[in-house]
């Protein structure tokens, strides 16, 4: 039988749960930043998805990008699936549906987080334009069903897909044909990482209001301006949500990590294959109960690739990962960052936003996230809509960057990278409201057009 990974050691005690996201306390200058987002691949002669085989498709992308960079790939049996830079953390990697995502190296700053996605874009422009592959800028597919989707050679999607079936009634269009970014940042000690965690798990849903840029699916309007969210709504309810219980008194690692028990398994990796253990329990495991490996017992690793299982709306691990947003362009995938930071790394705009989030409910937070995917920021909320409390948010951030005062080379700081949000608020319209306007207007309800105009 295959063994554990031997680089790993095995979980001795309760302790060793706790520390996998208790390590990744550090001092505030050390704090850094890190974005990760992913593109929709197509082709447009004709107009299709790419594949991962033959001389155009997403394996020819990867290969042409380790020519140009001196990134090392990655497999899954003998398929390459992902680069890794071996400079810095991050690389790139693919979802399901051929989704290529960057994911971004902790970044000091934000400005060096805008220079890095222009170079990766620079690169992945170059080396996709002589196979015809374009990448697209949007929360979900507009036209494709799952079903038109090719699927990448991945053996943990294999496992994920049947069980997403049977579990939520919309798993698969989360695996194969939505995109998000996200940003990743960090916390100094367990207080900071609980304050850290309630205020943006509040304001999640006024990300997604924000960054809402899914209104089309099935090739016309979804009636949702975030239909990735939805998505989420209808996937695994076990692994995904609000997370309640961080706003109970005493939260922290250790009761993060209980709730993390009882979120069934998919997996256990050994010897670089996948063993299928969807829907059995880690609590089982850590008894040496697991059906598919009698008697073994599971490593620390074991233990982080089921916290990697987790999804929902901000998940812990050795940081902070902000997970409400839509993909979108350039601007939109670095100002999501720029928000969640001007939030969150300066004390007192985090002081502010707890205070503008505090009084809320689990009720009140429970219906943001039901309603905001439908109706973005003209949710009813609090007497007004949510637009109030996203205009709000979009001021403490400014504020926390400007505290910040971290300049570019032109001597700028980092609101700039807040402009996307900034006409965002000045017109009350989401990016998703804008296309939705396109599309009755000026496309005649053409929804190729936005192959054209969303693309990066």
């Amino acid at each position: 039988m295959a063994g554990p990974d031997i680089a790993s050691p095995l979980i001795e005690s309760r302790a060793d749960l706790i520390e996998a996201m208790e390590r990744g306390c550090k001092p505030a200058a050390e704090w850094r930043v890190g974005t990760e987002h992913e593109k929709h691949v197509f082709h447009t002669n004709p107009l299709r998805p790419v594949t991962y085989e033959g001389p155009n498709g997403v394996k020819a992308l990867l290969d042409g990008i380790e020519v140009d960079t001196g990134w090392h790939p990655f497999y899954d049996g003998e398929n390459p699936i992902g680069l890794r830079n071996d400079a810095v953390a991050g690389g790139i990697s693919l979802e399901p549906g051929g989704q290529f995502e960057l994911s971004g190296s902790p970044m000091e700053n934000l400005h060096e987080t805008a220079a890095e996605m222009a170079e990766h874009m620079r690169v992945a422009k170059k080396v996709a334009a002589p196979l015809d592959i374009h990448f697209l800028g949007l929360g979900v597919t507009p036209l494709w069903a799952v079903s038109d989707i090719p699927a990448m050679p991945k053996s943990r999607y294999g496992i994920m897909s049947p069980y997403m079936d049977k579990v939520g009634t919309l798993g698969t269009s989360m695996m194969f044909r939505s995109a998000t970014v996200q940003a990743n940042l960090d916390f100094s000690s367990e207080a900071d990482m609980v304050k850290k965690l309630r205020v943006s798990l509040a304001l999640q849903p006024v990300a997604t209001a924000l960054f809402a840029n899914s209104p089309f699916v099935d090739g016309r309007d979804s009636g949702y301006l975030s239909f990735r969210s939805h998505i989420w709504l209808n996937t695994d309810d076990d692994r995904t949500g609000m997370l309640p219980f961080a706003f109970d008194e005493g939260f922290g690692f250790e009761q993060y990590a209980d709730h993390a028990l009882d979120v069934p398994m998919y997996f256990v990796i050994r010897d670089g294959q996948y063993v299928n253990v969807a829907g059995e329990s880690f609590r089982a495991f850590l008894r040496g109960e697991l059906p598919q490996l009698p008697g073994e017992k599971p490593t620390i690793k074991d233990w982080e690739d089921h916290l990697s299982t987790l999804f929902p709306e901000v998940r812990l691990k050795q940081f902070l990962e902000m997970r409400g947003a839509d993909m979108g362009d350039e601007k939109h995938v670095v100002a999501l960052s720029a928000f969640w930071v001007g939030l969150l790394y300066d004390q007192i705009s985090l002081d502010a936003a707890w205070d503008l989030v505090s009084n809320w409910t689990d009720e009140d937070r429970a219906y943001l996230r039901r309603e905001v995917p439908r109706l973005g920021l003209t949710t009813p909320f609090d007497r007004s809509s949510l637009f109030d409390v996203a205009a709000q948010a979009v001021g403490i951030a400014e504020a926390g960057l400007v505290r910040r005062a971290r300049l570019d080379a032109q001597g700028r700081d980092e609101t700039i990278h807040l402009a996307a949000l900034e006409e965002t608020i000045r017109s009350g319209k989401s990016p998703a409201e804008r296309w939705l306007e396109k599309f009755r207007g000026e496309w005649n309800g053409d929804l190729s057009r936005i192959f054209v105009e969303a693309e990066m």
